[in-house]
């Protein structure tokens, strides 16, 4: 099984285990940050934040792995980080 072949490499490979657990406290830590976040900002603050972050990744992507951003990946872009966007504001104002 693909499980049974991931166990026998995460036996023997030392940097598969640093790895995961870099990721799990990469991830933990941004939790804790976005929940401090939360805290002392507001439901509509946060979303915006992250928004943003979703364009700022996907352009530092790009410019790091060379790609060029041609006006139909914007747009696809656009609609979907647009779309996150309204879905937030929307949750957020009917939760209120």
């Amino acid at each position: 099984s693909r499980f049974g072949e991931f166990v026998e490499i995460a036996k023997t490979t030392p940097a598969l285990w640093m790895n995961m657990v870099a990721s799990g406290l990469w991830f933990y830590g941004y939790n804790e940050l976005a929940t401090m976040t939360l805290k002392k900002t507001g439901a509509v603050t946060q979303s915006v934040a992250n928004t943003a972050k979703r364009v700022i990744v996907i352009v530092g992507v790009a410019l790091v792995l060379g790609e060029s951003l041609d006006p139909i990946k914007l747009l696809g872009c656009g609609i979907g980080i647009g779309g996150v966007f309204l879905y937030s504001i929307i949750d957020n104002l009917v939760k209120a």
